[in-house]
């Protein structure tokens, strides 16, 4: 099993729907929907490893036009 995270993503008001579809377009992001509350848009990502992860989140989800912060909850295992 490798990486799986979610990423909380916080975008300007009017970039919003575009930030969107890009994040949908992004591999290894399994699913990405707009939300309410503190953070516009969640991302489920998935990689190979926690190097992939963070690739995929600061070389592709945080260079996205109109993105201006991402909180990313890598998940575990409870045994």
């Amino acid at each position: 099993m490798g990486t799986i995270a979610y990423v909380l993503i916080e975008v300007a008001s009017d970039k919003a729907r575009s930030a969107l579809k890009a994040i949908q377009k992004i591999p290894g992001v399994k699913m990405a929907h707009a939300v309410t509350g503190p953070y516009d848009i969640i991302a489920h990502v998935e990689a190979a490893n926690i190097d992939a992860l963070g690739k995929v989140v600061l070389s592709k989800i945080r260079t996205i036009t109109g993105i201006t912060k991402t909180l990313t909850c890598v998940a575990v295992e409870v045994r």
